[in-house]
């Protein structure tokens, strides 16, 4: 079990949760502090769900880079500069050997068994994505072996057509979908989200 862990590595890609900072769709509806709470509730809810299990290697891939001192669970990794594509090109380059699944924060309903399914599926198959109702996608896992491309290169980033020119961009690629999802984006996703659940 230890060496299968060291193998798979987990990533939540996460902004610092600051008050005014992230999430300015979320904010226009809930208001800045209404952000605020989502966001340390969402990193709350998947440090809890996701950060123990002994099946895979959690990291953190953190915005800004420093400080760290808000990572509770997991081994911090600098997103660094650049658009989407570029930031996940570095997280993914920078793991050590073994498959990759990298979730965002705004999903706090990500499960164990969401995360299991979707190293499963990397077996079989060099890539794995959970379609999000927005056209993007919640997480997307990669193989990670030689000659295997990384499809972040020309990828419309948080529009209708990420999915689409992900999967455009692995080619003939075997690749796999989990269930969609919605990402919390703004004040209906929000309720949605945490029906029948409520911020603390």
């Amino acid at each position: 079990m230890g060496a299968d862990r060291a193998r798979r590595h987990l990533v939540i890609f996460a902004r610092q949760p600051r008050l005014g900072v992230g999430k300015r769709r979320l904010a226009t509806d809930v208001g800045d502090l209404g952000a605020l709470r989502f966001s340390r509730y969402a990193l709350d809810r998947l440090w809890r769900e996701l950060g123990v299990d002994p099946r895979w290697t959690l990291w953190v891939a953190t915005s800004p880079d420093r400080p760290h001192d808000w990572v509770r669970l997991g081994r911090p990794l600098p997103q660094g500069p650049g658009d989407l594509g570029r930031r996940l090109r570095r997280v993914v380059c920078r793991l050590p050997p073994g498959p990759a699944v990298i979730i965002g924060a705004d999903t706090p309903g990500v499960t164990r068994t969401d995360i299991a399914r979707a190293f499963a599926a990397l077996g079989p198959k060099a890539a794995v994505l959970g379609p999000a109702v927005d056209g993007g996608y919640w997480l997307i896992g990669l193989r990670r072996r030689p000659r295997e491309p990384l499809p972040f290169a020309g990828v419309r980033w948080s529009s209708v057509h990420t999915l689409d020119d992900t999967l455009q961009a692995l080619g003939d690629a075997p690749r796999a979908l989990l269930q969609v999802r919605e990402d919390v984006d703004d004040g209906a996703a929000l309720r949605r989200a945490l029906r029948p659940r409520r911020l603390r």
